[in-house]
């Protein structure tokens, strides 16, 4: 009898991914004949996020250092691929070659940020991270005298598109029939470094230096009596973390044929910050939830002006100010009634409600962070 039921949870399981693999190989034309093609760029940018997310689940998740400065890396990548393949400094390089630069070059200065800060938790991590990530964002704005490195507050523009086989991402064109706009072309390279992104932080999750930075996280004393050499686990987690923040940079860079530095301010770190504690911190299927939920209902709340006419007659609110309203306060309530997350690792159920009795004690290992 086990054994018909394993194998009934076998079949239900691969049945499972088969309609999820359908489902996200079809999303952008059901989209775009449902909503249409605008949400498509949504969605683009919702993997994009994905990335982001899971990136700095690393550093904040697994190892627990408040980074509010991770928007910095992004920027890295964004502005190496528009130095090295757009007109201003006259390079063309592929994307299959900026893009490991891009995330090379966060890694690095993962590295610098991390190595004066091994010694600091809590706020005063929060607070240097938070100026690291002002600094890079100040620089981008000021470094275009007296040579012109990032064109300062006007950007770089003209961003070469993503080229593969001598197919441009950056047009519309027929493939097998079907039409394919840029924004189909690129939430398919987005989905397949978002699956890629997602294997390796389960695999990082499962490893051995996954499971020290959770010992770091729940005590960093005992983590170092044990043997772990705490000062290199911290900096891989630095230099992990800003690795994925490099690679969706330069990914936004070819996507969007546009870059300034407001598109890299402190909003965006705190935004991916509360993705991932409104998803569940440490566990990546609630990451995923955060990054989807706080990407696309803002941009569904912009109906509300068309909501307010079609009910009242006429627009009482501003859709600009209701929707940031409604936005916050919806994380408020979240933070009150459920500061776990929407779908948190068993462990962080037990941190929250051990004393409420709402979760049996389990048998695991206190460093178990599988969900």
């Amino acid at each position: 009898m086990p054994e018909r039921f394993r194998l009934r949870s076998r079949t239900s399981a691969r049945t499972a991914l088969i309609l999820l693999a359908v489902l996200l190989v079809t999303l952008p034309f059901l989209t775009e004949a449902t909503l249409g093609r605008s949400w498509i760029r949504v969605l683009d940018f919702a993997l994009l996020y994905i990335i982001l997310a899971l990136g700095l689940n690393i550093v904040v998740g697994y190892a627990g250092l408040l980074d509010l400065g991770y928007v910095a890396f992004y920027a890295l990548g964004a502005y190496l691929y528009a130095w090295l393949a757009s007109p201003h400094f006259g390079l063309h390089l592929p994307f299959w070659a900026v893009l490991p630069l891009g995330a090379a070059l966060a890694g690095v200065f993962g590295v610098l940020l991390g190595t004066p800060t091994l010694r600091l938790r809590g706020d005063y991590l929060a607070i240097v991270t938070l100026g690291f990530g002002e600094i890079i964002r100040i620089f981008m704005n000021n470094l275009n005298a007296p040579v012109n490195i990032t064109n300062g507050p006007q950007g770089i523009n003209l961003i070469d598109p993503v080229n593969v086989a001598g197919l441009s991402f950056g047009k519309t064109q027929q493939v097998l029939g079907l039409t394919f706009s840029s924004a189909h072309f690129y939430y398919y390279l987005f989905l397949a470094f978002t699956l890629a992104t997602v294997f390796i932080a389960y695999r990082l999750q499962d490893s051995r230096i996954g499971r020290a930075w959770v010992a770091i996280r729940e005590d960093e004393v005992a983590a170092a009596a044990m043997g772990i050499n705490t000062r290199n686990v911290k900096l891989l987690a630095f230099a992990m973390g800003a690795v994925f923040g490099g690679l969706a940079g330069g990914l936004f860079a070819a996507f969007q044929g546009f870059i300034s530095p407001e598109s890299f301010n402190l909003w965006e770190s705190i935004l991916i910050l509360c993705m991932i504690v409104l998803g569940g911190m440490g566990h990546i299927p609630g990451v995923i939830l955060g990054a989807l939920l706080l990407t696309v209902l803002p941009e569904a709340l912009r109906y509300l002006g068309d909501w307010q006419r079609l009910v009242l007659g006429e627009v009482l609110l501003e859709p600009t100010d209701l929707r940031m309203l409604l936005f916050g306060a919806a994380l408020v309530l979240m933070m009150i009634y459920r500061p776990e997350g929407l779908i948190p690792s068993r462990q962080r159920k037990r941190e929250f409600h051990a004393e409420d009795g709402v979760v049996e004690q389990e048998q695991s290992s206190l460093y178990d962070t599988r969900g």
